[in-house]
């Protein structure tokens, strides 16, 4: 994968040196535009074709870091994306 990672544009949108290792210690939060950002920035890097699909790649990249979205986990993120609740913000 082409550098820098996804993982260090996210760290470097959360502002801090290193994401926590546990759930129990996750309280990093990424806001859903910081996600939009780094998914502009990785769009040649990753297989997604809209900037809604490119996004939910990113996401998934938050699930192994432990990073949520907006105050949802990842996961939860990622099905409030498909379910379109968030459409207006990818435009």
């Amino acid at each position: 994968m082409p550098k820098p990672w996804t993982s260090e544009l996210i760290i470097k949108s959360l502002g801090v040196a290193k994401c926590n290792g546990s759930m129990a210690a996750a309280k990093e939060d990424l806001p859903l535009e910081k996600a939009i950002e780094v998914a502009k920035q990785k769009a040649d890097d990753l297989t997604g074709n809209s900037i809604k699909a490119l996004t939910c790649e990113v996401i998934g990249t938050c699930v192994s870091m432990r990073v949520k979205i907006d105050g949802h986990w990842p996961k939860d993120a990622l099905e409030i994306i498909k379910r379109g609740e968030w459409d207006s913000r990818f435009e």
